[in-house]
């Protein structure tokens, strides 16, 4: 239970370091926006367009008759749009960290200075076309594991009691982990750690990981919220990958904002 605390506590951390950080924060919030945008459009093409794929895609029910054929079609649509909503707060992340690689790794870079002791922050020394490429290869592969996940929840949200309340909430547990996988990854690649060995750490602090992820995953589905909780959540991201790898920080919330950071390095 203590690291489910710890884990909320980074989040929180990372939110007061965007806060205190008002450039920092502006400059974070760019890849957001764009990608809000395009999700946005995504699922107002879905919720319109919902009822006749559900129709589209159950043709043996077209001579059910009233309501059966209702009920059918509307907890089928209500579980796709669900299904797609569940898709979109994961893959949210992957896609905005895609767009947004040179913003996220400069501002995870500006959170390590401020809270190293010695001012410095790890680099991959890899070429941007080359990190580009490792987040998305690697983006692909947890989008994979989320699909699968996703998947059997939907399935399982068939069975009666268990799919209404077990199932949700589990959805929200793997919803949590892998959006902070999707975070730290921004920090932990950048230290060479490959995707492997990231879901190896976050496995062995998974109430960590669970108490990082599982709030921000419900606060994502707030329209706009995950907009402006992203820089934050980059921020506190990095902090817990220094937790996770055992690096002696600083005080985050000892720093007074951009000025007192450390110029960025090429």
């Amino acid at each position: 239970m203590r690291d489910l605390r710890v884990g909320f506590g980074y989040l929180m951390k990372g939110q007061r370091w965007a806060g205190r950080h008002g450039k920092s924060y502006g400059f974070g919030l760019l890849p957001g926006l764009v990608t809000f945008v395009l999700y946005v459009g995504a699922l107002i093409g879905l919720a319109y367009g919902a009822d006749d794929l559900t129709a589209w895609a159950t043709p043996f029910a077209d001579d059910w008759g009233s309501p059966w054929l209702g009920i059918f079609r509307g907890a089928l649509t209500a579980l796709l749009f669900a299904l797609a909503l569940f898709l979109a707060v994961i893959t949210f992340t992957a896609v905005t960290l895609l767009v947004g690689q040179p913003f996220y790794e400069e501002l995870s870079e500006r959170v390590d200075r401020s809270v190293s002791p010695d001012g410095t922050a790890p680099e991959s020394g890899l070429p941007l076309i080359r990190e580009l490429w490792i987040s998305a290869r690697d983006s692909l592969r947890v989008l994979g594991r989320v699909v699968l996940y996703g998947v059997l929840l939907f399935a399982c949200g068939f069975i009666p009691v268990v799919g209404q309340t077990v199932v949700p909430v589990i959805g929200f547990c793997v919803s949590g982990f892998f959006l902070a996988e999707e975070l730290t990854a921004v920090a932990l690649q950048r230290r060479g750690v490959e995707l492997k060995q990231r879901l190896t750490l976050l496995r062995g602090r998974r109430m960590l990981t669970l108490g990082f992820g599982v709030p921000l995953t419900l606060a994502f589905l707030v329209p706009l919220v995950a907009v402006f909780l992203m820089p934050g959540a980059v921020a506190g991201a990095t902090l817990m990958a220094r937790d996770l790898l055992e690096e002696p920080s600083a005080d985050a919330d000892d720093t007074a904002g951009d000025a007192a950071l450390p110029p960025a390095t090429a």
